[in-house]
């Protein structure tokens, strides 16, 4: 069974490299763009299509591109992932280069890029999660959430991390659509993951859980949650699982339905009806046979998560109760001193993420996790944009990215087109940062690079009935090894050695 790969990925030294990523002209505007996901390849797309001659290059810290749609979006939604076609699309372009496995701010300064672009587009989201802030968080089996993502998504990073699922109830904190996802891969039957790009690892791993319940827990009423309707109906005919709602705490929903604005309506017009009517006959006989179970609860902040006797791992969380104040529907939770505590063995935080400054000289807002912009342009540095979460912080879904690069990706070629933007002197571009990176003995990885791997996973993973096993450590290095398999590969070789 094919359960762990080690990628190793060997190219010619970077110097000998050069030629291959020297075709981009100074004479022409050049752009970087920070960051592979969607903010990043929105603005990319944008400025290919608005300029005739502009050179965009993209860096990414990870030696694969794509961000959050490879390593955030649910296993089990795959149709979140068609944008990717798009950006192979616009990756395929003559004026665009991608450049995986550099590390902007490690590798290559933020003043270093500065000087060999025209442009600078930071575009690297929200890489941080936020915390309770609370005792026991440093506790065994306590995780956020964005690690559990990147953990059943292959993100190498998350590919190590140790939980306890042989456990019979789990909590989330946190009532978001990331909320829900992690609780679907918790309860999904095990059949079903393996249908997905999950990495067989990991699937291993579920396969033993003994999680029977997951809650999810907000400190505001049902009428705030941040899921979408589509979850929840997911939610709600998650096969072998049923729902075990409260009825009391749905009661007042119809009342408000008149106030809600419309875009919320069907979503709470569904949490009613759930919470309060007896499910049709199909569901009924379904719940009745369900050994797994989903609950939502209401007006409670963590205050304290509570040890085992060992004080080694979770035994529960102390929840303090809330009440509500304001103005309705836009109502903050106030704690009381009432308390209660959730039995549980594994506690999921998502509260959301936030992004990280990449240099001193940017204008970074800690408690927001944002660079401030005025309309993509960043506040006090010329020719330096943003674009995405890291821009806005992490609101929205991918249409919400796409709007945002878009937008980003025009507004830089007005400024170019207006003379705002002074491109008139020459700026060498990714041929200035690879000499950089060739001093330090670092190889960047090419997208022809990641479309090999690529049809490797999507291989394996046809072999396993899924749609690719995804590689979840993928390291690059200059010096041979007696051990690597070599296949034949035009210039610029991928040397590759998987071992089960």
């Amino acid at each position: 069974m094919f359960r762990y790969a080690k990628t190793l990925i060997r190219r010619e030294a970077c110097r000998k490299a050069l030629p291959n990523f020297s075709t981009a002209s100074s004479n022409f505007p050049q752009v970087c763009v920070i960051g592979s996901g969607p903010a990043g390849f929105y603005t990319a797309q944008q400025l290919l299509k608005s300029h005739s001659s502009v050179q965009v290059d993209i860096y990414e810290r990870l030696p694969v591109p794509f961000g959050l749609v490879r390593y955030g979006v649910a296993p089990d939604h795959p149709e979140v992932k068609n944008c990717i076609n798009t950006f192979t699309q616009t990756a395929s372009k003559d004026r665009i280069s991608f450049l995986g496995n550099v590390s902007i701010g490690q590798d290559v300064t933020f003043t270093q890029l500065r000087k060999a672009y025209h442009a600078v587009v930071l575009a690297y989201g929200s890489a941080q999660d936020r915390k309770l802030n609370i005792p026991g968080e440093s506790l065994s089996n306590v995780c956020s959430a964005r690690r559990f993502v990147g953990w059943y998504n292959g993100l190498p990073e998350d590919a190590d991390l140790k939980l306890n699922l042989d456990v019979e109830s789990a909590a989330v904190i946190g009532q978001g659509n990331v909320a829900v996802d992690v609780a679907r891969i918790l309860l999904s039957p095990i059949d079903i993951l393996r249908k997905t790009d999950i990495p067989e690892s990991v699937l291993d791993s579920l396969s033993k859980s003994r999680i029977k319940r997951v809650v999810l827990i907000g400190r505001r009423g049902p009428e705030h949650v941040a899921l979408t309707i589509k979850e929840l109906r997911e939610m709600i005919k998650l096969k072998q699982c049923r729902p075990n709602l409260i009825p009391q705490d749905y009661q007042h929903l119809k009342a408000l339905l008149p106030t809600v604005p419309r875009s919320r309506k069907r979503l709470i017009e569904l949490l009613a009806k759930t919470g309060l009517d007896d499910p049709d006959p199909k569901l009924a006989s379904a719940y009745a046979r369900a050994k797994r179970e989903w609950q939502l609860r209401f007006l409670l902040s963590p205050v304290e998560i509570l040890p085992t006797e060992d004080g080694q791992a979770v035994a529960g969380i102390k929840l303090a109760k809330n009440r509500l104040e304001g103005e309705v529907l836009n109502e903050r939770a106030v704690q009381t001193e009432e308390c209660e505590v959730l039995e549980c063995g594994l506690v999921l935080r998502s509260i959301g993420y936030k992004g990280i400054s990449i240099d001193p000289s940017l204008p970074f807002d800690e408690k927001t996790g944002t660079v401030a912009n005025e309309n993509g342009k960043v506040v006090g540095q010329k020719g330096v944009y943003a674009s995405g979460w890291i821009s806005t912080g992490p609101v929205g879904v991918i249409l919400s990215t796409m709007t945002s690069g878009f937008n980003t990706g025009k507004i830089i070629v007005a400024d170019i087109e207006s003379g705002e933007l002074d491109t008139s002197e020459p700026k060498s571009g990714k041929v200035e940062v690879l000499k950089i990176i060739a001093e330090k003995g670092l190889q960047p990885v090419t997208f022809d690079d990641w479309t090999r791997l690529d049809d490797f996973e999507i291989k394996v993973g046809t072999d396993l009935g899924k749609p690719r096993e995804k590689i979840t450590e993928i390291r690059v290095t200059n010096d041979s090894h007696h051990n690597i398999e070599r296949r034949s590969r035009p210039k610029g070789i991928v040397y590759v050695k998987f071992m089960w």
